[in-house]
């Protein structure tokens, strides 16, 4: 990173040490990845410890993200209707939204919106590039955070960056220009700072420039291919053609297949559905 960045980059590790440690809940959460005995009950338990997480989850539950065919009512028909997969990851997205503070002119609903869906797109993905699909859910919630840690810091600058930053993929570019560091790289310090795991650091990491990572890190492709496609269809633009764009070495790199990416992209509504529902 040159020399002059230095001064913004610490600027902004220094708002990630700010943050209160990773929520209990998520933080158990993570740790359950690695586990293959996590029952439903237990993690219906974990949630019920926190009211406002459980408000939070059930009102996720009903929303269109996960179309319920009936009114989700309690935390163990939750359980029953989403199942252990899915119930883990409304969690965490809720967990997400509730540990960063309020700030005035900062987009919430919106920027969550797109983390949804970043989350969502990196779920999709992940099969494709020999990745884990859960992991790679977690990784979307994340990799955006950096954000929000550098408008806290530098509210002007990051505006700045905003109104320049309208076609696909180009926001991180002019935040390296503007600021001489980018958000996934950020990403990373308050990933390092909850104490995440090691390969979810460095995916952080990688997101900034897939193709310069060493070692090449293929969650880290996963996670800048999906915040691509999420912005093509924020503006409604092909996502595929934005991908062929703006990726085309890392895609041939990879050997990524544009058509299976295509085929298993979801609905981008869907995609982004609840975000209201954890703002309250």
């Amino acid at each position: 990173m040159p020399e002059a960045a230095l001064s913004h980059f610490d600027l902004y590790v220094q708002q990630a040490t700010t943050l209160p440690a990773m929520p209990e809940v998520a933080r158990k959460l993570l740790n359950s990845f690695d586990r293959d005995d996590l029952s439903l009950g237990e993690l219906s338990q974990l949630i019920g410890r926190d009211q406002s997480l459980a408000a939070k989850v059930l009102r996720l539950a009903n929303s269109a993200r996960y179309s319920p065919s009936h009114t989700v009512s309690t935390l163990n028909d939750a359980a029953a209707s989403l199942g252990l997969r899915t119930l883990r990851d409304l969690t965490l997205s809720a967990c997400m939204t509730g540990a960063f503070p309020k700030m005035d002119g900062f987009d919430r609903v919106g920027f969550w919106r797109s983390t949804l869906a970043v989350a969502a797109y990196s779920q999709a993905l992940a099969p494709a590039l020999d990745a884990d699909p859960d992991t790679a859910y977690l990784g979307g919630l994340v990799v955006r955070t950096g954000q929000i840690l550098m408008t806290m810091a530098e509210p002007a600058a990051m505006a700045e960056v905003t109104r320049h930053a309208r076609a696909p993929d180009s926001r991180i570019g002019f935040e390296a220009t503007l600021l001489g560091c980018s958000h996934p790289q950020v990403s990373a310090e308050l990933a390092r700072h909850w104490q995440f795991p090691q390969a979810l650091v460095a995916a952080f990491s990688a997101a900034a420039d897939p193709m310069a990572a060493r070692p090449f890190c293929r969650l880290g492709v996963v996670l800048r291919l999906a915040s691509v496609v999420c912005d093509a269809a924020e503006i409604q633009v092909d996502p595929i053609e934005s991908l062929r764009t703006t990726q085309a070495a890392l895609i041939n790199h990879v050997n990524l297949d544009l058509a299976w990416v295509k085929a298993h992209l979801p609905d981008h509504r869907l995609a982004t559905a609840g975000a209201d529902a954890l703002m309250h």
